[in-house]
């Protein structure tokens, strides 16, 4: 019987692109509310928020353009939609609540965008990807949470606006093991390219400082 890797592999998913320049970089959902196991987060998250400091600070040294999104539901809660029906606790992260700002660890810088959604996908209803296209991104880095969840919506919706998505593995992170690690084969497979930051911030053009 053939494996999952022999089957994608003889139908041609997986393939390769190159990164191109410029850069953006996107970070989904790294909020207070995803970093507590005891609200909305849980396994990986918290290390792959630790990991993306770095690639944030290396980002702001490039000069890629940063941009963020947070769940945030209207007070009175009448944007309520499916999303908060299938998690109604999700409609408790509100413009001023604790849980639905971002990380202080990520905290966003003057110049860096921050979109609000009450969808998974940070593109949907909002201004990023026409963000983005101004300032003529190309490949988009994403991190963010949770991998199963949000990021993979925004990471669709990125491919499909036009953008080469690259995922950093170790800087994605959801609340169960198993969806993470089946989303990023998925995403591997059919949309983007998958790779840890170690590896992204050792490549030539990021040391050059030319991204």
């Amino acid at each position: 019987m053939e494996s999952t890797e022999q089957i994608y592999g003889r139908q041609g998913f997986g393939q390769t692109f190159s990164l191109e320049a410029p850069f953006g970089l996107l970070i989904v959902d790294f909020v207070n509310g995803f970093a507590n196991p005891n609200v909305l987060g849980g396994g990986n998250i918290s290390q792959a928020i630790a990991r993306t400091v770095s690639v944030l600070v290396h980002a702001r040294a490039l000069r890629w353009p940063i941009a963020y999104s947070r769940v945030v539901f209207s007070d009175d809660e009448a944007d309520r939609n499916v999303f908060g029906l299938k998690i109604p606790s999700i409609v408790a992260l509100k413009e001023a609540s604790f849980d639905s700002a971002i990380v202080d660890a990520l905290k966003p810088d003057v110049g860096e965008l921050v979109v609000r959604k009450t969808v998974p996908s940070a593109f949907f209803m909002t201004p990023l990807a026409p963000w983005f296209t101004q300032r003529g991104i190309k490949t988009l880095v994403v991190a963010g949470c949770v991998t199963s969840g949000c990021v993979r919506a925004s990471v669709v919706d990125a491919m499909s606006f036009g953008f080469k998505p690259l995922v950093l593995r170790d800087c994605v992170g959801d609340r169960a093991l198993g969806p993470h690690e089946a989303n990023l084969f998925d995403m591997q497979q059919k949309y983007a390219l998958v790779m840890d930051s170690d590896e992204l911030l050792s490549l030539p053009e990021m040391r050059r400082g030319k991204a």
